[in-house]
């Protein structure tokens, strides 16, 4: 029983993991937007090749980002 009530619990109250994907075409602004969530400020970026990575926690909540590139060259990546 104690168990039940404390996976309900963790269910309710518990900390909370969700993954986000942004895709987007190139210079959309999906670079500054993960960084404005991240650091809280606005930061100069460089053309992503690849992807960036990054955990955000807001309140109970832990967002894992994930920033694809949007050349015409990673688009592929997207599928």
């Amino acid at each position: 029983m104690g168990l039940k009530i404390s996976s309900l619990w963790d269910r309710l109250f518990g900390k909370k993991e969700l993954r986000i994907l942004m895709v987007g075409l190139d210079a959309a602004g999906k670079t500054t937007i993960l960084y404005k969530l991240k650091l809280g400020e606005v930061v100069t970026t460089i053309p992503t090749i690849g992807f960036n990575v990054e955990t955000v926690e807001y309140k109970n909540i832990s967002f894992t980002v994930w920033d694809v590139g949007g050349q015409d060259k990673i688009r592929p990546l997207w599928r």
